[in-house]
């Protein structure tokens, strides 16, 4: 098995750490709006990396916005994420085992970009950042 190796940023490894040991019942917001815990598989390391990400739920699955406050690049667990597509997702004090894929574009991509931006409004404001198209992943219970 793996070793989990927290975020070596200070406010994203806090997040997880409240979020976990509290079993999902506290850091669940951020901005006062809700978060979600993606355990994904760094894909030089081999270690369990945990990401905070906003949380967007379309039925019973979520999308993931790789949009680093509307960075020109995109956040290492992109490529975690497409390096390995099974992540975990921590709802509150539901835990979900999901696989994930990217979505590029199309209706499907512009409904999902509208469901992001519903949860998140600032990430219309991201995009305005970056001359890159911030990347979907749409993630499914396996």
């Amino acid at each position: 098995m793996s070793e989990y190796v927290a975020s070596p940023t200070t406010w994203a490894a806090d997040q997880v750490k409240l979020y976990e040991e509290s079993g999902g019942k506290e850091g669940t917001e951020l901005r006062g709006l809700p978060v979600v815990i993606v355990t994904h598989n760094g894909r030089h390391s081999g270690h369990i990396r945990k990401t905070p990400l906003m949380r967007v739920k379309v039925d019973d699955s979520y999308v993931l916005v790789a949009s680093l406050g509307g960075a020109p690049r995109n956040p290492v667990w992109y490529y975690n994420l497409i390096a390995d597509p099974d992540v975990t997702v921590q709802d509150g004090e539901q835990v979900i085992e999901m696989r994930t894929r990217l979505v590029e574009d199309g209706d499907e991509r512009a409904r999902l970009w509208a469901a992001s931006v519903a949860a998140y409004p600032d990430y219309d404001a991201y995009q305005e950042r970056t001359e890159r198209v911030i990347p979907l992943f749409f993630a499914e219970p396996r």
